[in-house]
């Protein structure tokens, strides 16, 4: 089964998909060196071997209303998608997460013939039961990776496989800088503890979420005796940071967020994956999440769930303040961090139970793992 050429496709939309579609088809070329991959994704699926039909870039909508506008070049994507998949004969192909289009796509896949796999459920335990049935009707298997979720479909009678966290594996093996060469490249202050903000990795994130944010954390510099750090995403021109902040007091640095994690005091981050990456290194934090008043309107009507950051979520408790839409101010960021950095045992304590994440989120080698049971998958008869 090896020597066979195979076609399949794999659609991750975001930055983070694009990283766990990259180690994905690295893993299944392991497997099958033949295998042919072609899908949406970015420059590190692209490394990966994988033919990228459309880079994520081109994706990078965020929210209800910023969808809305883009609908005539989102159903073009999905009409030239449909193309390729009779061009190539695809029988199979892999979703991750990005759950607006991807469900929408798997519809309209699926009446070709296609089986659909699923790694990295869509938060369905956020917008509750109408996106399960969905899924139920278009999705072969799904591959989650956090525990709770495999109970959820299995009850829902969906198969569905826990594979673990790939974010575990993905810490283990990366190669850290020093902290004595990290603050030396960068020409940080040796003496001072770092204060992150992550405000995101797309445009429209960092125009919601960042001027309040450097404003909260250069008063919090002065008063803490802190040095200001903001992870730039790779995707975003330096210019913006420069245009919301000219004159503060910060350092920009870019493709080091494990690093800044590891060695900062505290962060204002903003909702996501960042905010579990970060509960994993023990780092106290605020998280932030703004978005347009439609989109944001339109989901809080949606959303049945109370907290929305990964670290609260997993940890089944409100650990770290999250502070959403009219709340994310300099004012509110500023005095939810202050209660943090202002008292040391609430800050220890906060600290204690983000370490305890890892323990729940399975063994290490989850890539692996699934990579085996999807590649078991498409060579099913």
């Amino acid at each position: 089964m090896n020597g066979e050429n195979k076609n399949i496709m794999i659609i991750a939309g975001e930055v983070s998909g694009d990283l766990l579609g990259a180690e994905l088809s690295t893993e299944l070329k392991k497997i099958n060196a033949k295998l042919n991959i072609v899908g949406i994704g970015g420059d590190r699926m692209k490394l990966a071997g994988v033919e990228i039909i459309y880079h994520i870039n081109k994706l990078a909508f965020l929210g209800f209303a910023e969808v809305i506008k883009h609908i005539p070049f989102i159903r073009k994507v999905q009409n030239d998608l449909i193309g390729i998949i009779r061009e190539k004969k695809i029988k199979d192909i892999v979703l991750i997460d990005y759950p607006g289009f991807n469900l929408n796509f798997a519809k309209k896949a699926k009446q070709l013939g296609v089986k659909i796999i699923y790694y990295v459920s869509p938060q369905v335990w956020a917008w509750g039961s109408g996106r399960i049935k969905r899924i139920k009707n278009l999705v072969r298997k799904m591959f989650v990776v956090f525990p709770f979720e495999e109970k959820l479909y299995r009850e829902a009678g969906i198969d569905v496989e826990f594979v673990g966290h790939p974010l575990l594996e993905r810490i283990d093996k990366y190669d850290f800088l020093s902290r004595e060469k990290f603050f030396r490249i960068y020409e940080l202050n040796p003496v001072k503890e770092i204060l992150l903000i992550l405000p995101g990795s797309r445009r429209h994130e960092v125009e919601k979420i960042f001027p309040s944010a450097i404003n909260a954390a250069l008063k919090l510099s002065r008063e803490f005796n802190l040095q200001v750090v903001v992870a730039g995403a790779s995707g975003i021109d330096e210019k913006l940071y420069k245009k919301i902040s000219r004159f503060g007091d910060y350092k920009l640095i870019k493709d080091h967020t494990f690093e800044l994690m590891k060695y900062s005091k505290f962060g204002i981050i903003k909702s996501g994956t960042s905010t579990l990456e970060a509960g994993l290194f023990g780092l106290p934090m605020v998280i932030v999440y703004k978005t347009s008043l439609l989109t944001y309107f339109i989901g809080k009507n949606l959303v049945s769930l109370k907290n929305i950051g990964m670290a609260n979520i997993i940890s089944e408790e409100n650990v770290v303040p999250e502070l959403i839409q009219d709340k994310v101010s300099p004012d509110s960021i500023y005095n939810e961090s202050k209660k943090i950095l202002g008292n040391s045992s609430f800050y220890d304590s906060i600290k204690n139970k983000l370490l305890g994440i890892n323990k729940k989120l399975g063994e290490k080698g989850a890539v692996r793992k699934t990579a085996e049971s999807i590649y078991s998958l498409i060579n099913e008869g």
